[in-house]
């Protein structure tokens, strides 16, 4: 298979390029599946209704989350009925929603996990342990497993990739919009890269208004984080799988940026 992990989709911004760039990627790699980091899709923070029906309509197969999946209590009144919509599965529970989904692909079943990290984020169960349990369960029912791990510290998330390494077919990190460069094959057979970067506006502050993240770093006040607007860039990770022995054969970075040309 040929599955694409999309970045931190930001805003309308952000909307608007992976409307304008998925299909043509689709074609162009030859892909099977697309899955996207959608918790800021709405006006920055959190997602509605609409826009994630945005995401499915244009290419998304599964959306993903993290922190900000509850910014919009609309989600509440439709995240129970999305078998495709996935938030973190180390959300102190009862917790609505689901933390993974197992996706149907021709013969293939493909897991999808989110987990958040703990450091330098909300309090959250512990997410090694939680990525235990939810194995027990993926590993009897899936041919290929997938982890998107939304977590601000580089080193939790090279852990965790460590830890899963041999394990899962591949680790995508979310959640800080900066693309790192150190895709890779794990040497037991786990795509990863360590954050995947952001699909929004590049004239902005990780896809806000510049002018608020400055305004806050001066002030130590806090301010509305309103999504930026113009040209933006598109980040995202292809990877090629084994499917028979469930790994990743390569990875391939896709890096789209409006403003350079």
């Amino acid at each position: 298979m040929r599955i694409m992990f999309v970045g931190d989709v930001v805003g309308r911004s952000g909307r608007r390029l992976f409307a304008k760039y998925t299909p043509g990627l689709k074609r162009e790699k030859k892909l099977d599946l697309v899955v996207v980091n959608g918790e800021n899709v709405a006006g920055g923070n959190g997602l509605t209704k609409n826009t994630l029906e945005e995401l499915y309509g244009a290419g998304a197969d599964i959306v993903t989350t993290g922190n900000h999946v509850w910014d919009k209590k609309e989600v509440l009144s439709f995240i129970e009925q999305e078998p495709y919509l996935v938030r973190p599965a180390n959300y102190p529970e009862p917790c609505p929603g689901h933390g993974f989904c197992i996706y149907p692909f021709k013969a293939l079943n493909i897991g999808i996990m989110n987990l958040s990290g703990r450091t330098f984020m909300p309090p959250m169960d512990c997410p090694f342990q939680k990525a235990e349990e939810l194995l027990e369960i993926l590993q009897r029912e899936c041919d290929l497993i997938f982890l998107d791990f939304h977590a601000e510290a580089t080193s939790e998330k090279i852990a965790m990739g460590r830890y899963l390494d041999g394990r899962i077919t591949g680790l995508v990190g979310t959640h800080t919009h900066v693309p790192t460069s150190d895709e890779r094959v794990l040497p037991q057979g786990t795509g990863y890269v360590t954050d995947l970067g952001m699909v929004g506006a590049t004239d902005s502050v990780l896809g806000v208004k510049t002018e608020l993240i400055i305004e806050k770093f001066l002030t130590g006040r806090p301010v509305r984080f309103d999504a930026a607007e113009g040209a933006g860039e598109y980040a995202a990770l292809v990877m090629e799988t084994d499917d028979a022995a469930g790994k990743t054969k390569r990875v391939e970075r896709v890096l789209i940026r409006e403003a350079d040309g």
